[in-house]
């Protein structure tokens, strides 16, 4: 569970220090899923394997950089508010929701299976803050749509490897990472 906005003297003007304190904290939540992000990535970056290893491999340290710098923007808008962000592994591993990422080393077409539900996590929880900060925080707002637009892309890249010819996804369905990894190994098997 998040740890709770330290008493808020100031904020930006118009805004009152409670709502200040609130998207404080769903952006500390946002900092840490953005951080825990840049790490899988990375992680994934060091540990893919196989004849798509280089096509993976340069295709994951655009998005790091990208990711990282939206970290950047959440703690830089988070001080802005008044607040004070927290950026170290403790706090993140302490106030995260969601287990590690469990892929080691393997296959790109697993990685990317595994990353697939990564993304929908990140942009399902991006997408709630953005819709809990249109009436109190449009600015915020603003910062979270600018990130989703990015962290779609993204996660288009890797679908566009997960794509059957007909349309069918095959992470469809997968409710954990090392499911979605079996499922894109198993349709590039069986794919021309």
């Amino acid at each position: 569970m998040p740890s709770q906005p330290s008493d808020v003297s100031y904020t930006v003007p118009g805004m009152n220090t409670q709502d200040s304190r609130r998207i404080i904290e769903l952006l500390q939540m946002r900092l840490h899923s953005l951080n825990d992000l840049h790490l899988t990535l990375k992680h994934i970056h060091w540990n893919v394997v196989g004849p798509h290893f280089i096509a993976v491999h340069e295709m994951i340290d655009p998005q790091v950089d990208k990711v990282r710098d939206m970290t950047d923007d959440l703690a830089e808008r988070i001080s802005t508010l008044g607040g004070e962000p927290d950026g170290t592994p403790g706090a993140l591993v302490r106030e995260r929701t969601w287990d590690d990422y469990s892929i080691g080393r393997a296959e790109a077409i697993e990685h990317l299976g595994a990353l697939d539900l990564v993304y929908t996590s990140v942009i399902e929880d991006h997408r709630e803050a953005m819709k809990e900060t249109e009436t109190s925080d449009p600015v915020t707002q603003d910062i979270l749509i600018e990130q989703l637009r990015g962290l779609e892309l993204f996660q288009w890249f890797v679908r566009a490897h997960l794509e059957s010819s007909g349309g069918k996804l095959s992470t469809r369905g997968a409710t954990t990472e090392t499911d979605a990894a079996d499922r894109a190994a198993e349709q590039a098997r069986t794919q021309p």
